[in-house]
């Protein structure tokens, strides 16, 4: 099967579209899917760049009783992407929620990474149904950022009906989820983000009137001189601002969720990019300075009376369904910026270089890996 992959840690210049082995069922609560599409998140590009190869080896020798059961296990050549849209072909014996036929969209786990594939395997609890409304293209653009937005927002301890949230990159892959999530669902008071210039009359096209109560250019105003200090209950950090925003919160009851900043070294090592067969520890030197930085992060929050913490996501089946739900009541809506043919290889490193520069994008990108 044709997969886009990398021999060696790699910028998307590097990437290439190679033959390699299709993935068969390997355990009865499996699934194998034909991907007809695939989109990249900032995390695709940076693992593929070896952000993590410091705590988490990508190419290291399997044991031989872990190699027959996953042979094309998180070893290089490493096969790039999470989220996917297709069609259900295969299903293991034990698999009750899918059938051959189904129309899925799914966030693959670190051991089933590669999304941009013709083939993917993937668990059953990982997959849902995809929204019938959506096309193959839209639908793969919504499982990691969307989930994300959603886990983040239920973070917050008690009820975001009527309070405030600001979602900095409003129009990001991630906070267009979070700022129609914010209103549409958790029915927040008022929402608030930031974009450049030239988006900030696409928010409301783009999102929906009235989801975005505020929108604030960034490259003419500093944030923290156009909102109110201590008026912010909740703020999902999406571009590793947390720690400069801190004044803006509300003492005793504000909430900060980060998914831009870093983790500690405890949430590293037990995180889902360490879900595997032969789980790694990351070296003690480094998960020590990483859970000391955390504390410092912890430290300068708690100061200004406000809780602070980093998220990854866990990505499951159930969250997908309530997403559908979302999405077939009209209060979610994707964005799909940029797309390319898998077949395309230069349309497919200029676009992951979007997400990997993380400047001049728009909404999610999207591989499109069977031909339309």
């Amino acid at each position: 099967m044709l997969s886009l992959n990398i021999p060696s840690y790699s910028k998307p210049s590097g990437y290439q579209v190679s033959e390699l082995a299709k993935p068969d069922l390997s355990d009865p609560k499996d699934v194998i899917i034909r991907v007809h599409a695939a989109s990249i998140n900032p995390i695709d590009v940076k693992k593929a760049d070896g952000v993590l190869k410091l705590a988490l080896k990508d190419s290291y020798v399997i044991p031989i009783y872990i190699a027959k059961i996953v042979p094309d296990m998180n070893s290089f050549p490493y096969k790039i992407g999470y989220d996917c849209a297709g069609i259900v072909t295969e299903v293991g014996s034990d698999v009750t929620r899918f059938q051959i036929g189904d129309e899925v969209y799914t966030r693959l786990p670190e051991i089933s990474r590669g999304s941009c594939s013709e083939f993917v395997r993937c668990a059953e609890k990982y997959i849902a149904l995809k929204p019938p409304s959506l096309s193959f293209e839209d639908a793969a653009s919504i499982p990691l950022a969307a989930m994300t937005a959603l886990q983040a927002l239920r973070k917050y301890k008690g009820d975001l009906a009527g309070k405030t949230v600001f979602v900095p990159a409003g129009l990001s892959g991630t906070g267009l989820f979070a700022c129609q999530l914010a209103k549409n669902v958790f029915h927040a008071g008022k929402v608030i983000t930031t974009v450049s210039t030239s988006k900030v009359e696409k928010v409301n096209e783009l999102l929906g009137e009235g989801t975005v109560d505020e929108i604030i250019d960034y490259t003419k105003s500093d944030p923290r001189e156009v909102i109110k200090s201590g008026s912010v209950d909740f703020l999902f950090d999406t571009v590793g601002s947390a720690m400069e925003y801190l004044c803006l919160m509300k003492p005793q009851s504000g909430r900060i969720v980060s998914v831009a900043t870093m983790p500690s070294g405890n949430q590293l090592q037990e995180s889902s990019m360490n879900d595997l067969p032969n789980k790694q520890n990351i070296p003690i030197a480094l998960r020590m300075a990483l859970n000391t930085f955390d504390c410092v992060r912890n430290l300068r929050a708690w100061r200004y009376g406000v809780e602070y913490s980093y998220m990854f996501l866990e990505s499951n089946g159930q969250d997908l369904d309530e997403l559908r739900k979302h999405v077939e009541e009209h209060r979610l809506r994707t964005v799909v910026g940029n797309t390319a043919e898998l077949s395309d290889i230069e349309a497919v490193r200029s676009a992951c270089q979007i997400v990997y520069s993380g400047k001049g994008g728009l909404g999610k990108v999207v591989v499109k890996v069977v031909r339309s």
